[in-house]
């Protein structure tokens, strides 16, 4: 065969895929070269044994990589003997960075071997693990453009790092004791802590103490999970009273008495990406980890640094043999920030904004480039937050268009960027509630931008004009001339899953949550929508809840309960209900606000009822976070276990679902657990025949399911089996958060089909 000229794109630099080539060129006798550029990798190559090496590049990459697709052309370049890797080409950009990754089982064994020279060493890394979207600063992915470009490679690192048949060949973050960053224990004033810095942080966490510890990208807060004390410290410093934490341990044995983990949830801690993972609680609770809750968050040590503290406590064992025995080292690991703000990621950050929060800090001198939280997930996999190990991995499209920023909506908000036939969704960057969040959210869209050498030449951004995300979509518009389109928020729900799912055809959507501008001007949350691209039509909705107090209602359960309560021709019962239920509340003022129609303003949320029926059952009257009505009502109904739907407990009329007939029941109901589980039951068997008389009138085959509610794993399965018995196909996120987390990438799908549909911006 002549020689080729292959051009490889995808998640192809950083990943070790040079030295890959390189050794398979080698092993089949080849001529050519490798190369990282812009696009990705190229490699001109020649040989008598091209045709197997055509055949097997694909299919042997390395752990870390993945290929999008080949292109392969001719080559005219006449070949030398054997085969190099040459220097890398700066060019248009169209590859991606990678996400970090958890630390390798090689590399583990080095920080494990005393004689080795990255012995408890820990910033260990090679090209199969460690930092790579958090220490980047650009294109081509290289270490002059890396955080570590200030650490200059000591004579033993630069050989490995120039020897293609090492792992660490090109290894942009590697380093070692003598060239590498270092790390350092402060106390609360910033004075050193004498001693060495891991086993001084260890018998602080052991004695109560809460150390903010700097990982990959950004700060922890962390103290001993099963020290109440220590616990109950941690929420009062961090203004965090009830909304649960996460807990490390060394491994599946160690956790096993506090969550239920199988396979599907291990595959998970264990894969590159090492997210917190919810599983269900195990026979022995921690205090004041998770309370109220049926699911507690855990993660093992994804990087070196982490992973020795366990080695610390274990007495510095060598080898690997004590990784697989269950530790008592368990350790609450929360994200470093002061309530509401973005997360800590620098040093001197760390000491302002962390001050009377830590006790301690052990940190290190590697800069993070780029904050990114924690990502959480519960087996299937189902994002509650991507983040960490997952950006920016693309979501693949399934056409092709103009570049599109997105700039998301107010709650869980993050950003996205379109580029050709992918999608690349920021990290988390939550709330934009304060001055801090909404800076960060400029600077996740400058980096993303940049990372990406994208210029959009269109604007999304959410339909309600307030949001510091759509003032900045137009900022931006204005600033790069480019046209900025609003999406109202439940057809971006919906657009999200058609992107995903890459359905082009028109679709049925439930977009169910706790609240987005309509276009009517409403507070819409539970919607029937028939979604066809750019064009979003309303079939039906939930029957309307008042709001008491407008959004304190939101905040207060008890409060859409008096509501729905009154709507549901229940006003007479109230009293009584209350004198059991919530004595210390008085009914009086809000039954006169809602006779009056005063500060009412209505709402087709199904989360207000989500609230209703958790105040009406005694599970909460004013939720301490945001969803903690809901998560506690489910979490109750999972744990009763399944019951069957009410008969008649919901009515449909002209494309409103009524939940109000079940409301009787529920109130003579003095067991909250089965209470709940009935009102999931004849909730998900209503959705399901609402859904159904759409498709019916539609002429539809699909369903799509998204917004908060859809992270209510006990009402999407039911929802599903009821579905699924009239043989239609539910489509739920999988790649993205179902809930405002994923809403920018919907905002972008719509508006490369607005355009496409010519719909003006």
């Amino acid at each position: 065969m002549s020689a080729r000229l292959l051009r490889i794109r995808g998640l192809v630099q950083g990943v070790g895929f040079r030295p890959y080539v390189w050794q398979l060129a080698g092993e089949l006798g080849l001529a050519g070269w490798v190369r990282n550029d812009g696009a990705g990798v190229t490699i001109a190559v020649d040989g008598e044994k091209l045709p197997e090496f055509l055949a097997r590049l694909p299919q042997e990459i390395p752990a870390l990589a993945r290929v999008d697709g080949i292109d392969n052309d001719a080559c005219d370049e006449a070949l030398a003997p054997g085969f190099i890797i040459r220097d890398s080409l700066s060019g248009v950009l169209a590859t991606a960075i990678g996400p970090d990754a958890a630390i390798c089982p090689a590399c583990i064994a080095d920080i494990c071997d005393p004689a080795s020279r990255r012995w408890r060493y820990p910033f260990t890394t090679c090209t199969h693990c460690g930092p790579r979207y958090t220490v980047s600063a650009g294109l081509p992915y290289d270490r002059v453009r890396t955080s570590l470009a200030a650490f200059p490679l000591c004579p033993a690192c630069a050989a490995e790092y120039a020897d293609p048949a090492d792992r660490r060949f090109h290894a942009e973050t590697t380093c070692c004791p003598d060239c590498g960053p270092r790390l350092h224990l402060l106390d609360a004033s910033g004075a050193a802590v004498d001693g060495d810095p891991l086993a001084k942080t260890v018998e602080l966490l052991q004695n109560g103490a809460i150390v903010a510890i700097k990982g990959l990208g950004g700060f922890h807060l962390a103290c001993a999970a099963d020290n109440a004390q220590a616990v109950a410290e941690l929420r009062r410093r961090k203004q965090r009273e009830a909304k649960p934490f996460a807990v490390m341990g060394l491994n599946a044995a160690s956790l096993a008495a506090q969550a239920r983990i199988g396979a599907a949830e291990l595959a998970l801690l264990r894969s590159p990406a090492a997210p917190i993972v919810l599983c269900a609680k195990g026979n022995s609770e921690l205090a004041e980890v998770a309370p109220g809750l049926s699911r507690l968050g855990v993660m093992l040590p994804a990087t070196p640094l982490h992973l020795l503290l366990w080695h610390e406590a274990a007495g510095r064992p060598a080898g690997t043999g004590w990784l697989t025995q269950a530790s008592p080292l368990l350790l609450v690991m929360t994200s470093a920030n002061p309530h509401g703000e973005p997360l800590v990621i620098d040093n001197d950050e760390a000491h302002e904004r962390l001050a009377g929060i830590a006790d301690a800090f052990l940190e290190h001198d590697r800069g993070i480039v780029v904050r990114c939280d924690d990502s959480v997930l519960r087996a299937g996999p189902h994002f509650i937050r991507r983040a960490r190990g997952y950006v920016p991995l693309p979501v693949a499209l399934a056409d092709d268009g103009p570049p599109v920023l997105a700039l998301g909506a107010y709650l869980k908000n993050t950003v996205c960027v379109v580029r050709g036939r992918e999608a690349f969704l920021s990290q988390h960057v939550g709330s934009l509630d304060n001055a801090a969040s909404i800076a960060f959210l400029e600077e996740t869209v400058g980096h993303l931008l940049a990372i990406l050498d994208c210029r959009p030449a269109l604007i999304a951004h959410d339909l309600h004009p307030d949001y510091p995300s759509t003032q900045l979509a137009l900022r931006l518009a204005g600033e790069l001339g480019v046209p900025a389109l609003a999406v109202a928020h439940h057809h971006a729900h919906i657009a999200a899953i058609c992107a995903e799912h890459a359905v082009n055809e028109p679709i049925i959507g439930l977009a169910l949550d706790g609240v987005g501008l309509g276009p009517d001007g409403g507070a819409w949350g539970g919607e029937l929508l028939r979604v066809d691209g750019a064009d979003c039509r309303r079939l039906g909705h939930l029957r309307l809840l008042a709001l008491p107090g407008g959004d304190r209602a939101a905040r207060e359960p008890w409060r859409m309960a008096v509501a729905a309560l009154h709507a549901g021709g229940q006003g007479h019962r109230i009293g009584d209900w209350l004198q059991r239920t919530w004595p210390q509340r008085d009914a009086g003022p809000l039954l006169t606000m809602l006779a009056r129609r005063l500060r009412c303003p209505p709402t087709s949320s199904l989360g207000r009822w989500f609230d209703a029926v958790a105040g009406l059952l005694g599970v909460c009257a004013v939720a301490r976070y945001e969803g903690e009505a809901a998560m506690a009502l489910e979490g109750l109904a999972a744990g009763h276990g399944p019951v069957d739907p009410l008969p008649g407990g919901y009515q449909l009329a002209g494309g409103e679902l009524d939940l109000s007939p079940l409301l009787p029941t529920l109130l003579d109901c003095r067991d909250p657990a089965y209470g709940a589980a009935l009102f999931h039951a004849t909730l998900s068997a209503g959705l399901a025949e609402w859904a159904l008389f759409a498709v019916d009138r539609e002429k539809l085959a699909k369903i799509a399911i998204a917004g908060g509610c859809a992270m209510n794993a006990l009402l999407v399965d039911a929802l599903q089996a009821h579905l699924a018995e009239a043989g239609v196909e539910l489509l739920q996120a999988r790649q993205v958060p179902p809930n405002d987390g994923g809403l920018a990438l919907g905002q972008a799908w719509v508006a490369r089909r607005a355009q496409e549909q010519g719909v003006n911006a």
